[in-house]
């Protein structure tokens, strides 16, 4: 009985230690690479001029269904936690046409940054983003604590972007 008891509490540290590794996003706390875009209005934006600040950036298309299901809560989110110092970047895949990209920021009101990644070269900087919506949670620090894949869960990240924006 006592050796079914050892193997249960193995096998449970073991799930308790996956489960953190995957809400951390693979790579865990790795530094977020420090890669230079272009912004939809011609400005040059360093991902490491943003830190001490808590970052969300998202690969997203205007043809995938669930960025553009996502982009009304960034939106919110930005109105709310911007002005306390939250950036938020989206990233366009170089695949979008930059004039597609530019209407559906206009009609949507988008307000804050998106980045064209004409090239490709910050999706490779992130692990070959291929899937939309990739977003990453950036601490103040400049470290990755969360990587998700698919539509992003507001009441999970909010906590986190708030209690660093209280240190600030």
């Amino acid at each position: 009985m006592k050796r079914k008891d050892l193997i249960a509490g193995v096998i449970a540290v073991v799930l308790v230690a996956a489960l953190g590794f995957v809400w951390l996003g693979s790579g865990g706390l790795q530094r977020a690479p420090d890669v230079g875009m272009v912004t939809l209005d011609g400005k040059e934006l360093q991902l490491s001029e943003l830190r001490g600040r808590p970052v969300l950036l998202t690969f997203w298309a205007t043809t995938c269904p669930g960025c553009l299901a996502e982009m009304p809560h960034l939106i919110e989110l930005h109105h709310e936690l911007g002005p306390k110092g939250l950036e938020i970047i989206g990233v366009a895949m170089s695949y979008d046409p930059p004039n597609q990209v530019a209407t559906l920021v206009e009609r949507r009101q988008v307000p804050y940054h998106i980045a064209l990644d004409l090239d490709g070269e910050v999706a490779r900087a992130f692990g070959d983003i291929r899937l939309t919506p990739t977003t990453f949670l950036i601490s103040p620090e400049g470290r990755i604590v969360r990587q998700k894949i698919g539509e992003l869960d507001m009441n999970e990240v909010r906590p986190r972007i708030e209690q660093w924006l209280a240190q600030i």
